[in-house]
């Protein structure tokens, strides 16, 4: 670099002691302490990037300008500089449309290099430059660099970059620790913008960082808010996750070796027709997989049993398989991977998996269409190759396929029953195979390794044999922790059926047999058996009882959950038809409401095709269900959708079969995907599945079966549901609301939510007030699984309740979504036009609607109606809101009303909390305090000054004294000019060069000089000035 070591050194430790000595634990701070960990644990160099030597004064620089040349030059030296300088210009010019494509493609530069065609003085010649050496981690140059202003459609300064070889490859954006009104939330949306002002910034990016040192969450440039994830582990420990912080993440993704190791195997792009996807690999996913390569290293040499990967249903376990598969690739020679599933449906779902991810692999994948195919495609390599079979293509025959030892066998859902070892004759002397021997016997030489999202069972020995043991586990605890996955919850209403004790007994007995069965004749005899139930589910009386229940449970608890999607899961194809046709009768207006989706075969009924026929019709229905914003809410399934099938905003599933183990576990989890505002998902019971959960959850790990063994939301939420309701009345002790929210009279209920928000905010119970906030919202959050087994005035009690932990956010300036959990949408259509009759009453509506605040401010009449409140609490909450919002918009725009006001307000509060002054009088200084506002834009206007004029204008009077030497016309002369003086003369330069910022303050002197400003005595008045200079500067960039 040009810019000699130890002037960096002097900007950061000037910038660190101006920090330290005003003691702001703000973003600059945290920012700080980043860069001295990634600086001092790490070894990155610091740059900061005022001082950094740009290409030319536009700032559009992307990358280091002297560092990514030199780098290039160390990591390919046996290239020319031509070909270094036709690598720079394709990566600087790539033109595809959009951002994410553009991504996309440098994402290929940074993983296989940039090919390039250049003449080396002789003949035109052909071949690769490498952007990063991934092989020796300190032939890189790692730089972390803040402050570094860059302008495209604006001029943007995100908080902290890291460059590797002068490339912006991951990119924070940080907020305030110490600022309850701004979050990681605020910092998503913030890179939001930045994509959309500086979207070249993000051409090379690799992942984003957002954090509020409570949160801190990595994704990438197509991750929406509940796709950014933390990172949670530095060494593939799970046990401290629960305290993982910022340095957790930057230990654990940001050291050099680990870091490229991320960027060459674990992002890859998982696009679909529709959008382009960009995924990084989670924690859990990285360290699975990185164990997983040293087994099948091992494996391979040895016997051949690589392992068995647990991770949770929709956790990502099919990406995991990809990122496998291509990491199998480098440490393997030439590996050929052979995927098995177990269903032609679940084979096409992964391998659409697999070939979205193609160019990651480096090679497409192929389905083997029988198992003369799959020979062939064996025996027609001797390396390489992804092939997708199912397991029945290995059961037509004895030879073996190939002997190859360099074969890996990946096997989906490595569980089923039917991958036994041994032989089995049932009663009429039929011999059936075990799959797993028919698999060992085509590829006796193979190394084998089994995916799974539910756990083998204890007494499974068959699927220890053929691959081992557990490679690694992510349990349904851990995937709930980091919101990778949802908790399921469980709801039984097989009462509602109105089934006589006979049929229930019936039903139980059968369900026992089916579920004790283990080998494939004896769950066929099982299946035949329960046929027999049939004559019970399949009754008119009990078709009617089902879906009368289904839509009124559905109508009153879950259709405005999320997008209220539904899955309806029938017992039979014949059941499921006659449950759409109940359904339709019920409620005709439902028709694109609802629809079937099943297999069909060429004698079912004419009427069925109408329903669920045609080529097209499963897909279409499956783009309609995964569409939030699409007619179709409710689907009615038999067997397809329930394994392999992801929609987020799926959160119920009304089941009306028998299932059990795996096959039971796989079909819920359909609800546990994670979805924004998603609490949980629920699983509603006509059938008497209770049993068969509870046996299934014995095979989870301990926690699992402590934390989910029992789900039932009578047990679980509901219980919590009203603890929560009695917490937060016992918070609410010296405040009797009861007596007035159930009156059946609005006015009183109005009279409640603002009594009860003023009694809540007295300063005596701030303790209280902060506990009723977060028991609210865990009632809440209870209360979206359980409502339909809610009495009416419990619901209504915690309706009221709601409202008023929405309107103590909305006052204190917290905002109304609250963080997570916060349901207050799903109360609105029952309160609202209480809540409104509530705020038009009390005259306080304008301190919930944004645009009003600097209307309210300056309004006389808005102050008189609140100085006049009988809700002294209310009033003072709102004005100090209001004020504080004004003080920290000054805090932009004036250095001399940004001090005088905040310290006012501050002297106010603390004789108000010291006890110093009562309600009335602090209330009466809040409003003077307001008119002085008020009085200081309108002595603005009859100055005939703007804003930035005003601000100046204060910043040269504020020492009293200058008054005395100078006319007032003089001064809204020289105000006007240092305001016309700034908007020249300031450049992007002013705020970060040295140079520039002495050339600037020198033009102002000058300026100032004509007046013979400042005058004799008052020679500190020139700080004040130079000081609003700067905040100007500071101000007009970061807009």
């Amino acid at each position: 670099m040009s810019v000699p070591e130890d002037k960096f050194h002097t900007s950061l430790e000037k910038t660190l002691s101006n920090i330290i000595s005003t003691s702001s634990w703000n973003e600059d701070w945290y920012e700080q302490l980043i860069i001295e960990h990634l600086t001092e644990k790490l070894g990155y160099e610091h740059l900061y990037g005022p001082d950094v030597h740009r290409t030319d004064d536009s700032y559009r620089d992307v990358f280091l300008p002297d560092v990514l040349s030199m780098a290039l030059r160390r990591i390919n030296p046996s290239l020319p500089k031509a070909a270094i300088d036709e690598a720079i210009r394709k990566i600087q010019d790539i033109e595809v449309s959009s951002l994410e494509q553009r991504n996309e493609t440098f994402n290929d530069y940074l993983q296989s290099g940039v090919e390039v065609r250049f003449f080396d003085g002789e003949e035109e010649r052909d071949d690769i430059v490498r952007l990063l050496d991934f092989d020796n981690p300190e032939n890189n140059d790692f730089h972390v660099v803040n402050q570094w202003t860059f302008v495209e459609y604006s001029e943007k300064r995100p908080d902290v970059i890291v460059f590797v070889n002068g490339m912006p490859l991951v990119l924070f954006e940080l907020k305030s620790p110490s600022r309850e009104e701004t979050d990681a939330s605020d910092a998503y949306l913030q890179l939001r913008q930045y994509m959309k002002q500086i979207p070249s910034m993000f051409v090379p990016n690799v992942f984003c960082v957002m954090s509020d040192m409570t949160q801190t969450k990595v994704g990438t440039i197509t991750s929406d808010e509940d796709r950014y994830v933390a990172w949670k582990s530095v060494n593939s420990d799970y046990s401290e996750t629960k305290t993982a912080s910022w340095k957790t993440m930057i230990d654990g993704m940001l050291p050099k070796d680990r870091l490229l190791d991320i960027i060459q195997n674990f992002v890859c792009f998982n696009d679909s027709s529709e959008k382009v996807v960009k995924i990084i690999a989670a924690y859990h996913q990285y360290f699975a997989v990185r164990k997983a390569i040293i087994r099948a290293e091992e494996a391979v040499s040895g016997d051949g049993k690589i392992g068995v990967f647990w991770h949770t249903q929709g956790s990502g376990k099919s990406l995991s398989m990809v990122f496998f598969a291509h990491l199998l690739q480098r440490y393997l020679e030439s590996p050929t991977i052979v995927v098995i599933t177990d269903r032609n449906d679940l084979d096409n779902q992964l391998f659409g998996q697999f070939s979205r991810c193609a160019k990651f692999l480096r090679q497409k994948a192929v389905q083997a269409e029988s198992r003369k195919n799959l020979q062939e495609l064996l025996e027609g390599r001797e390396a390489n190759g992804i092939i997708f079979t199912t397991m029945q293509k290995f059961s037509d025959g004895d030879e073996p396929l190939c002997d190859r030892s360099n074969v890996v066998v990946m096997v989906d859902e490595a569980h089923r029953g039917q991958y036994g070892l041994t032989e089995r004759i049932n009663a009429d002397g039929h011999v059936s195979v075990g799959a797993a021997r028919v698999v060992r016997k085509a590829l006796p030489n193979a190394s084998y390794i089994g995916f799974t999202g539910t756990p083998i069972s204890m007494d499974d020995r068959n699927t220890r044999e053929i691959f081992g043991d557990y490679i690694d586990v992510y349990d349904m605890t851990q995937s709930v922790e980091d919101e990778s996955t949802k908790p399921v919850y469980y709801e039984s209403r097989v009462v509602s059926l109105h089934l006589d004790e006979n049929a229930l007994s019936r039903i139980d007995a059968a369900y026992k047999e089916f579920a004790d069965q283990t080998d494939e004749a004896s769950v066929e005899k099982s299946k035949h058996d329960l046929g027999g139930l049939d004559a019970i589910f399949d009754t008119p009386e009990t078709i009617d009882a089902l879906c009368r229940d289904i839509v009124n449970h559905y109508e009153n608890n879950r259709a405005d959950i999320l997008a209220g999607k539904a899955l309806i899961v029938a017992y039979s194809r014949p059941i499921a038809m006659k449950v759409y046709y109940k359904i339709m009768e019920l409620r005709p207006e439902w028709r694109d409401k609802v629809g079937v989706v099943m297999t069909m075969s060429n004698q079912d009924p004419e009427g069925w095709f109408e329903v669920c026929g045609g080529t097209t019709h499963k897909k279409e229905m499956e783009r309609r269900f995964k569409n939030d914003s699409d007619s179709l809410k409710i689907a009615i399934v038999v067997d397809m959708w329930l394994t392999g099938f992801d929609v987020p905003s799926l959160s119920t599933m009304y089941v009306f079969k028998p299932m059990k183990g795996h096959n039971l576990m796989q079909a819920i989890a359909r609800v546990n995907r994670v979805c924004k505002d998603k609490e949980g998902g629920l699983v509603v019971d006509y059938i008497g599945i209770a049993g068969a959960l509870k046996q299934a959850m014995k095979d989870y790990t301990n926690r699992d079966q402590h934390n989910y063994g029992n789900m039932n939301i009578a047990e679980t939420a509901y219980p919590k549901f009203l603890e929560k309701l009695d917490v937060c009345h016992d918070l609410m002790y010296g405040f009797d609301y009861r007596k007035l929210i159930f009156q059946d009279n609005r006015e009183a209920l109005a009279d409640a939510i603002a009594e009860g928000a003023d009694w809540l905010l007295d300063p005596e119970r701030h303790e209280d007030m902060e506990s009723f906030l977060k028991q609210c919202q865990l009632m809440n959050q209870a209360l979206s699984m359980c409502k339909s087994m809610v009495s009416e005035e419990d619901a209504h009690e915690a309706a009221y309740l709601s409202v008023l932990r929405v309107q103590i956010l909305r006052l204190t300036g917290r905002g109304s979504s609250g963080g997570s959990g916060m349901t207050y949408a799903e109360f609105n259509k029952r309160v609202s036009e209480i809540l409104q009759q509530s705020v038009h009453a009390d005259g306080v509506r304008n301190l919930f609607e944004k645009d009003s605040v600097e209307i309210s401010l300056f309004d006389e009449a808005f102050l008189k109606e609140v100085a006049g409140m009988k809700e002294k609490n209310i009033a003072i909450e709102s004005l100090k809101r209001l004020i504080k919002e004004k003080v920290r918009a000054y805090g932009r725009t004036s250095v001399v009303k940004a001090k005088k006001f905040s310290e006012m307000l501050q002297d106010t509060l603390n004789s108000y909390l010291n006890g110093m002054l009562t309600n009335a009088q602090v209330i009466e200084e809040l409003i003077n305090m307001a008119k002085e506002i008020m009085k200081d834009r309108d002595d603005a206007q009859k100055l005939g000054l703007n804003d930035e004029e005003m601000a100046f204008y204060d910043a040269i009077t504020k020492p009293q004294a200058v008054k005395d030497f100078y006319s007032n016309d003089q001064l809204v002369s020289i105000a006007r000019e240092l305001t016309e003086t700034m908007q020249k003369s300031a450049t992007i330069d002013w705020q970060k060069k040295q140079s520039a910022r002495a050339g600037m303050r020198r033009a102002i002197k000058r300026l100032l000089r004509k007046y013979k400003y400042p005058p004799e005595g008052v020679e500190d008045a020139m700080n004040t000035v130079m000081e609003q200079c700067e905040l100007w500067a500071d101000t007009k960039i970061s807009d």
